[in-house]
């Protein structure tokens, strides 16, 4: 994969959009971290749930998704959503992430993090325009509040019941960043 195929690089990862050609890779990623991701994420595990999944993401402007891939091999470690995007005076949008079970605990996603928060406040034309990015994180799911913690967010609340999450609403904490808050790097 050539730098100029990734919307942002790091040291270690890129971050490009989502292809219906990732659909095998990315879902023999999902399969083989389904203990990782359990009870707190349930993405695509099959073709038929990808291609409209990554559709969702790369049509319109109310997402945008980013697979994180390793600069090294092209091979996808994980994925940084920024959904339910609203603009206006509001300017924010929802985030969603995971780490692939092969990447996980080495710093990949925490990298890919920090370029979708480069890239969600950059001004449009260069990025999405974003003033404030959040992030709702299970009280339990200790690795997903580490991750925001350290990437600068600030903890907003709790909001009981607020997703419907493996067959019942979970209670969610709210953590958010805006553009002028001081970040990790």
């Amino acid at each position: 994969m050539t730098s100029s195929s990734y919307v942002r690089e790091g040291d270690r990862v890129g971050l490009r959009s989502y292809r219906i050609a990732d659909g095998p890779e990315f879902t023999a990623r999902v399969r083989e971290s389904r203990d990782l991701h359990r009870p707190w994420l349930f993405p695509p595990a099959t073709i038929e749930e990808y291609e409209p999944y990554a559709t969702r993401l790369t049509e319109g402007d109310a997402r945008s998704g980013f697979l994180v891939c390793e600069l090294g091999t092209g091979a996808l470690a994980g994925f940084v959503n920024v959904n339910n995007i609203v603009r206006g005076a509001f300017r924010c949008g929802a985030l969603g992430y995971g780490a692939f079970a092969h990447a996980a605990g080495r710093g990949l996603l925490r990298e890919a993090l920090g370029l979708v928060l480069d890239h969600a406040f950059a001004p449009t034309g260069e990025g999405l325009g974003l003033h404030r990015l959040e992030a709702n994180v299970q009280p339990g799911n200790a690795a997903s509040i580490a991750l925001v913690r350290g990437a600068g967010f600030r903890l907003e609340g709790l909001s009981p019941d607020f997703l419907h999450v493996d067959g019942a609403w979970r209670d969610h904490e709210r953590w958010a960043v805006t553009a002028e808050m001081p970040r990790a790097r």
